[in-house]
Order: C-alpha cells, then structure tokens, then sequence
C-alpha cells in the first residue's frame, strides 16, 4: 500500500471504542503518583481498535486523536502516546507493532490523569496520517454523540471517588426532585411576568389580542420598535391590528429609588395598555413585560393589571466563548433576542483563547487567516493545530471568525435590544491564537528583510526558555509576554480596531474586558510535590519540581524588569501588564476596564491604581472553595464586582448528574434551571444552606467584609460545545433563570450580613418561599415561554421527565410543568401521551420522554 492507501484504509475501517475501567484508580492499586498525576488521581481505559477492512501492516502512520486528559502510561507494547499540544495527542506504533489483521481488534489499555466522569470528555474526529499522506478522519469517530465511539459508564465510574455522595439522575431520582412541582392552572400563571417585576396587581379583567395591537410610540427609537414588534409577530401578533399600546417617557412617574435605567411602569387595561419608561430602554422592557403575558398562536388573551419595576443590579451578564469553539453569526444574534427579551443587558463575547481568535483586526490579517482556523499543519503557518474534537479539517465550528461586516452587524443587533457588548480579547495567557499568528506574521516579514515592521506586533520572547504547562496542556506560546513593548503595541492596535468598529455601529466601546485568567504553570499547582521531597503524601503526584518554571520567568525581557524594581516577582506580571492596559483603553475613550477576578490578585492596592473610571471583575471562586468570602473582599477594595461562580452560573457545566449530559464539571457535578433559580447572588454565603458542593456534600460559608455586589453574569464556555444547537441546548432555557436573579430579588433571598454563617445544618433560609416561586416560575417555563422559544428557532434542552412505577401504575413529572410526556412499552416503537388520571398500566420495559413546546423536539429517552 502506499501511505495515502494506508491512511484512507485505516480511517475507512478502524473501529474505534473507549470503555472506561475504573475512575478510582488510586483505589484500584494504580500507580498515578509515580506517573505525576495531579492529586495522585487517575483512570484506566481501555481503548479498542478493530479492522474492518483488509490487513494493514505497515508502521509508518500515526493516529491524532484528541483528550482533554493528559496520558500517563500506555499498557500495551505495541503503541505509543505522544502528546503534541493542547489536546491533540498521537498513537502510533512501536517496533514490536505486528499489524493490524482482517477483522482483528485490538486493546490498548492507557492510563489517564483524573476521571471520565461524562462521556462528552471523549472528542470526535480522530484522524489518520501515513508518511507525508493526506490527513484522513477516521469514520467511526465522526459523530458528535459520542455513544458511537464509547460504552457506556457503567457501574460507580460515575463517581468521582468511591465517597462521592451526588445522587445519580434516574428515572425515579428525578420523580422525587420534581415532586414538590405541581402544575397550575393555566389562570394562576397567566399574570406572570418572567423576571419578575417588583410590583404586579392583578386588577380582574381580560383582554383579547386576536386583531392585533396598534403601537403609539412616543418613547423608542425606530430600531428598538422594530425588535420588540419583530418578535412579538414572531408570537403571531399583528402589530398593525387594533388594540391600542401607547409608550411615552415620563421620569417624574417614578419613586426615587427606582429611578433607573430600565425602569418602566406597565398598565394593562380593558381599553388600552400603557408603558411608562424612565428612560427609552424601560419603555423597551416595558414591551418585553407586555410580551411576557402573551402566548403564541390564534388565541391571545392576557390579563388586566399593573406593574410596577426597576432592575436588580445594573450588570445583568451573558458570556460566550466563541475562542474553543465558533459559534455562528446567527447563534448570537437569536441569543440577543433571548437576553432582550428577559431583560439581561450586557453580552461579554469572548473573541479569543488558546484556540482561536474570532473577530476580524484590519491590518492583522494573520489573527483571521491563521488565528481562526483549525486544521493539520505541524509548522501552524496556515492554521492552528486541531483541537476539542475539530478533526484534520476546517469545515467545522473550529474554524470560524466574524468578519468587521459581522462585528457590525452583531453590534447594530444589540444596540436595538438595549445591549452592551464588552469584547474580550483574553491575555496575556490563553493566547496561543494571538501568538501563533503574530509569530507567522514575524516570520513573513523578516523573511522579507523589513524586521521593523517584523517586530512591531511580536507577541513571544524567543530567548524565553520557561517550561510550562498551562490548563489545557500547552507551553510558553500561550502567553503574551507583558515584558515587551510590541505587546503593547498589539493591545493598542488591536482595542483601536475594535473601538472605530464600535464607534461605526454608534454603540461607543464602553468596556474593555482584558481576560487575565488562568496565567499559570499548572505543574506547581498544590497538587503535586517534589519527586525527592522526605515528606511525601499519598495524595499529591510526584514531579520534579526544580525543572518547572513560573510563566516567563526565563525570559530576559522580564528578569530585566524585576532586576530594575519594576515587578516585585514573576507573580506580578499578570497585574502589571493589567495596569499598562486599562493605561490604553482609557487612553481611547473606554470608561470600564474588566477582568477575571484571579488575573489582578498578586496587584498591591485597591481598584483605584488602573487608568480607567470604574474597574471590573468577574469573580469566579467556586462558593465552597472560599469564594462566598472572597468577593467581598473584592468588592471592599473598590472594584465591580460581578458575580459569575461557576459552581451556579458557568452553563458549560452538566446540567444534572448523568454521565450522557454535556459538559466540563471541575466546580460542580449539575446545574439545572432550578439550581440556577435559586442562586442568591447578594448573599452568596446563603448558598451553603441550599446547595451541595461538587461531591454531593455540604459546606460553610460566610462573608468577612462589608461590601456589596455590583452584577450578576451566567457563562458558556466552549470547549465541549461545537455546534450551535449544543450552544443553545446548553444556554436554554437555564439563563432564564440567570436573569430572573439579575433582575428580581426572590423573597427567600436573606440580606448579607458580615459574619452570619450558612451551611446544611442551617435553618435561615425560606425554602418554602423558593420551592412557591420556582413552582410558578417553572410552571411559566412550561406553559408559555419554551412555546416562544420554539417560535424563535432556539434549541433548547427538553427536560428529562421523572417516573416511577407502583402497584403496576405509571407516575411521570416534570421540572417544567406543561410540556407534555410520552411512554413506550414497546422499545420505542409506538409512543403514548402520559395522562396521569388514566392511571395507565404498565409492565416490563418502559421508555419515557418529554416533547418540546411545539412537538418537534424531544428530551433524552431514559428507562424505567
């Protein structure tokens, strides 16, 4: 065979299968500390390779594959693991390879670093190369359900450890958290309002929508109107029918307290319906309010009744990371509309990380051209390696950036729903997109001769030699060098392009979000120790720690500031960089700077010390690690501070504790919609009291200063998420509930009071006030949102129903009351409607499911 024939043969033919052995492998004997895992935690897999085609025996081919678990040991002769970068690895064969036969399958036992918890840890898209030959994927793996390539997690893997306490999502576990959800009448949510407005007084009557309203505007710009009216014709409102709607502004109508942006006052009579703003973006939320009451389809009836409203907290977030993974032009613009319609004002858009860089820079044309592309190429001159499961190719969400027409687009979008957009260009770590490009740019134009120009946009030091390993796995070229003054120059380059693109779209760039997380060598992270340590323990990796260094502390550029007192230490870097940046962005007009919280804590000094006007931070501390207490230090020293936990508002994490659910889960096991709901954003020591940390256990927490929090932020961050319908299957319908907690204070929601401790063991909270609001919440979801979700085109999770059999009898529940649920008895052949008063017989084998509002779409089948 030649190697292209080689290459096809195998990608045609191998059969590829991951089945996990143990999660628990410190348990199981398994030597993960001499094998330098992290907290001395590892697994063992069982990798299946099986030819379905004709015998294959030449050695000169290699297998990218991808995992987000680094390798530590490979139990089989034949195979070797290398790991190139990031996530990327290959297998290839040794010496001792005795080739693939006809039909023959193969075992290659490895051991990996932590645990496989959820099956979406193992990525798609493995692909082939033979000598110099074409790339190929491998068929078997090209699938984004990855049952097509895994068994299933089977027996106490599920755990993280054998005392793991999380209760496993079942068919009956689910029955009995959805018990306490009853579903209401129809009249008893049809004056709900989702967020809920400060003040709503039912006044008795009814009013019929059938022939449409009739707008008198008085209060909104032209382009506001056309986005409200936009969606309610969406609903199948003529809004050129008769029912009259008047908007006017009228500040003098509102209580002192709630003069505020976004401050409206709704009064829904028989004869007309007025909206009062404070200001044009209440009158907006004011519609939003009229729509909420609407349902889709022929009959319109809403309630009579009045309104009074103000938001929360000014800060009312959604980030997307569109740097793992590209997210479509149109994605963001249907988020958009969600975010207006729920009352959430600022979409932080993540263009950048290790990557891809996704936004178009005129005069940068390397960060599109290279940046934002996936696909093999080992000098990463056309493109960056693959990674997260993207394959060989960049015909996927890998690959993908918004061109300067799309910025503006996005921009003029958000402007019309009453959105900031604040840009994030992470830095200086997770910026190997940025590197890599500006290193290709380098290379064409010293090859040229002109190293002016060459140099001017460098972002790496090439004498710096630290060994690092960052996050996800990949070395010192994730890192912007803060030491070097052409970094600077790309900063200001780049938030220069980006604030003429705002100033064209009339939405002034009022935000800077400089990233800052995460700028670390993992390897001297607290779990590991020294291979020649005297006093070892037996839950830490073995490393030689001598051999690591902290992120640029080889580079001459940065010794040479700390010999001249610049920087303190190497720690510092991050905030210093920080500092010079806010010194840029205030330089052109930008009012806020912005940051994750852990970028700016080695910086000496309170917020006062940046440039910039106000100064940010998302502060993402997981509540059980200290994060409960951490934030009001934050806040104390000055800054904004916004609160975006992870273990309540990150919607990559799984939404419940099943091994087919997507997602990354470090910070905690499940986040449903109702766990979301019933986040206390202000008092985040209250948490303790109704959560479990990511074991399934309780926790303290209390607060030790005396501040207060500014916004509130839900996050999507990308890495398992590559289509767009995984987007909004994980975005929607949970960061409903986000901004239901933005906007409205629920009334179990205690005041944060230094020093008052919560835990499981507490009794401080109101928890039959939160189970009566979510009910009524959940019960909206289910009876009338979801249904405009569907008429928006928004991919939503469906909800797994519950169920249980007694005595023969079938009961079935739902988190969101409403939605309809289906039985089979059949395998699934033929498809029942649940009525719970048939009280329907069953034995055997039953199926269950739940079918979206408009019958199209259908939650995961799951059995009894």
């Amino acid at each position: 065979m030649t190697d292209q024939q080689v290459a096809d043969t195998l990608a045609a033919n191998l059969g590829v299968n991951y089945q996990l052995v143990t999660n628990h492998g410190a348990n199981e004997g398994l030597k993960c500390q001499e094998l330098q895992a992290e907290w001395a935690s590892c697994d063992l897999i069982n990798l299946t390779l099986t030819n379905n085609g004709p015998a294959v025996d030449s050695k000169d081919w290699k297998i990218y594959f991808h995992s987000v678990r680094m390798i530590l040991e490979v139990q089989n002769e034949q195979f070797k693991v290398t790991h190139v970068t990031g996530d990327l690895h290959t297998l290839e064969p040794t010496d001792k390879f005795e080739g693939f036969a006809e039909g023959e399958s193969v075992v290659i036992p490895y051991i990996g670093e932590y645990w496989k918890l959820f099956e979406t840890d193992y990525m798609p898209r493995s692909y082939v190369v033979a000598g110099d030959s074409t790339p190929e994927t491998i068929v078997s793996t090209d699938h984004e359900d990855p049952s097509a390539y895994t068994n299933p997690i089977e027996g106490d893997n599920w755990k993280r450890t054998p005392a793991d306490n999380n209760v496993l999502a079942t068919a009956q576990s689910r029955f009995e958290k959805n018990s306490d959800v009853d579903l209401l009448a129809k009249e008893e949510v049809a004056g709900t309002i989702i967020p809920t407005p400060l003040s709503t007084k039912l006044t008795g009557g009814k009013v019929s929508l059938a022939n449409g309203i009739s707008i008198e505007n008085k209060a909104l710009p032209t382009s506001m109107l056309e986005a409200a009216t936009t969606r309610m014709a969406s609903f199948g409102i003529d809004t050129n029918g008769d029912y009259p709607v008047k908007l006017y502004l009228d500040p003098s109508r509102f209580s002192q307290e709630n003069k505020v942006s976004g401050a409206y006052l709704l009064d829904v009579r028989d004869g007309v319906t007025t909206v009062v703003g404070y200001d044009y973006q209440g009158a907006f939320y004011g519609l939003q309010s009229l729509m909420s009451l609407m349902g889709t389809g022929a009959e319109q009836t809403i309630p009579t009744l009045k309104v009074s409203d103000a938001p929360r907290f000014d800060y009312r977030g959604v980030m997307v990371d569109v740097g793992r993974n590209f997210h479509s032009k149109e994605a963001i613009l249907r988020t958009l509309d969600q975010m207006a319609a729920f009352k959430m004002n600022k979409f932080h858009f993540h263009l950048s990380d290790d990557e891809g860089w996704r936004v178009e820079i005129p005069g940068l044309p390397e960060l599109t051209e290279i940046g934002s592309q996936r696909c093999h190429d080992l000098s990463e001159t056309t493109c960056l390696l693959p990674q997260l499961g993207s394959g060989p190719t960049s015909d996927n969400f890998g690959s993908g950036y918004y061109s300067t027409e799309d910025y503006l687009e996005i921009l003029h979008y958000a402007k019309a729903r009453g959105i900031e957009v604040i840009p994030e260009l992470d830095m200086p770590a997770h910026s190997r997109a940025a590197v890599i490009s500006m290193e290709a740019r380098y290379k064409r134009l010293a090859e040229a001769g002109d190293m002016a120009a060459a140099e001017q946009y460098r972002l790496t030091d090439p004498q710096d030699t630290s060994n690092v390993t960052t996050v996800q796995f990949y070395d010192k070229y994730s890192f912007i060098n803060p030491c070097m003054d052409s970094s600077l120059n790309f900063v200001d380059k780049v938030i220069t392009e980006i604030a003429a693109m705002h100033k064209q779209a009339g939405m002034p760039l009022n935000t800077w979000h400089y990233g800052a997380d995460e700028a670390k060598n993992i390897k001297l992270g607290a779990g590991f120790q020294d291979v020649n340590s005297d006093e070892k323990v037996a839950w830490k990796g073995d490393l030689d720690l001598s051999a690591q260094d902290k992120p640029f502390a080889q580079s001459p550029m940065c010794q040479k500031l700390l010999e001249n007192g610049e920087v303190e230490d190497f720690a510092h870097l991050v905030g210093y960089f920080g500092l010079r940046v806010s010194e840029i962005a205030a330089s052109k007009g930008v009012a806020n700077f912005q940051a994750w919280n852990d970028g700016l804590k080695y910086l000496k000094g309170d917020a006062d010390q940046f440039a910039s006007e106000n100064v940010r931070v998302n502060h993402w501390d997981v509540l059980y690690w200290g994060g409960g207490t951490a934030a009001y230090d934050w806040a104390a020293k000055g800054y904004d501070m916004i609160a975006s936990n992870p273990d309540y508002l990150y919607m990559d994490m799984p939404y419940e504790v099943d091994p087919k659910e997507r997602g990354y889960y470090w910070a905690t096991r499940a986040t449903d919609t109702r766990k979301m709901f019933g986040f206390a954003p202000e008092n985040l020591p209250q948490n303790a009291e109704t959560s479990v940390d990511r074991d399934g256990n309780g926790f303290v927490s209390k607060g030790n200063a005396d501040a207060s929090i500014y916004g509130m932020s839900a996050q999507l961050w990308s890495e398992t998420v590559r289509t767009d319908e995984q987007y909004e299957y994980m975005v929607f319908p949970r960061v409903i509930a986000a901004a239901q907690r933005a906007w409205h204070e629920g009334e179990w929601e205690n005041e944060y009071k230094v020093g008052v401790e919560y835990s499981q063991q507490t009794q401080l909270v109101d928890k039959e006030a939160l189970t009566a609001e979510w009910q009524r919440f959940a019960n909206t979801l289910g009876q009338r949102e979801l249904a405009k979700l569907d008429a928006a085109g928004v991919n939503y999770r469906v909800p797994v129903p519950g169920a249980k059999v007694e005595a023969g009898v079938l009961h079935m529940n739902i988190s969101m009351p409403g939605l309809v649920l289906q039985y089979s008895t059949d395998g699934g052949e033929n498809w029942t409607n649940y009525d719970a008063k048939a009280k329907p017989a069953v034995s055997g084998d039953v199926q269950i499911r739940a079918i979206s509002a408009n019958g199209q779409r259908f939650s995961r089948v799951t059995s009894l």
